[in-house]
């Protein structure tokens, strides 16, 4: 077995933190995406959609899509659970993992490759107009965001998961995606600092 990374992406990275939670450690083949290796043989071989990261078994079979290789190591090493525990909390991470997700992570990413300069011969067209559209759709999930951890320690309730790896990743990468998180999002701030502090965060 062996996870094709892609270094600082939110979505290797997301892969390698939800790891770090579950104390699993999988050989790293590094690739370098400055390098645009990621659009090499060695992944379109394996993810024609030319993207990390890609986890290889042992017998070869390829997962690609970071939830997707996250919940196949929950399968294998449910605890912690991080996906949730029973039919309602299962169904709350499931709620709140694809709401980080659509609402926050997808509007910072889609600031960061129709903005910055670095993007360009990535994103083709580059639309700096839809990058700047998605920045406040990202502040203003935020604020909901804010709403909702004003009565929990987590994102789907009392115990960590894979929607809270998933809102870390997102904020993390707000920096190069030039948005900030409103300093009145108490909440999001203390929750985010907290989360940012936990070992598997520097992964």
């Amino acid at each position: 077995m062996k996870l094709f990374d892609g270094g600082r992406a939110p979505n290797p990275r997301r892969v390698r933190v939800f790891l770090a939670e579950k104390g699993i450690t999988v050989p790293l083949v590094p690739v370098d995406m400055g390098a645009l290796e990621h659009k090499g043989q060695m992944v379109s071989s394996r993810n024609p959609l030319r993207r990390l990261p890609v986890l290889e078994l042992d017998d070869g079979t390829i997962l690609t899509e970071s939830v997707a290789i996250c919940r196949y190591f929950e399968e294998l090493h449910p605890e912690p659970a991080l996906f949730g525990r029973g039919a309602l909390g299962k169904a709350l991470v499931e709620m709140w993992q694809r709401r980080m997700e659509f609402n926050l992570l997808s509007c910072v990413t889609q600031a960061f490759r129709h903005i910055h300069p670095a993007m360009k011969e990535w994103e083709i067209p580059q639309i700096p107009e839809w990058g700047e559209a998605n920045k406040p759709k990202a502040v203003e999930f935020l604020n909901l965001l804010d709403r909702e951890l004003a009565s929990r320690e987590f994102a789907a309730g009392d115990d960590y998961s894979i929607a809270d790896i998933t809102g870390l990743i997102a904020i993390d990468f707000m920096k190069p995606a030039r948005i900030r998180v409103p300093e009145e999002c108490t909440n999001v701030l203390r929750w985010h600092q907290a989360i940012s502090n936990r070992p598997s965060a520097a992964a």
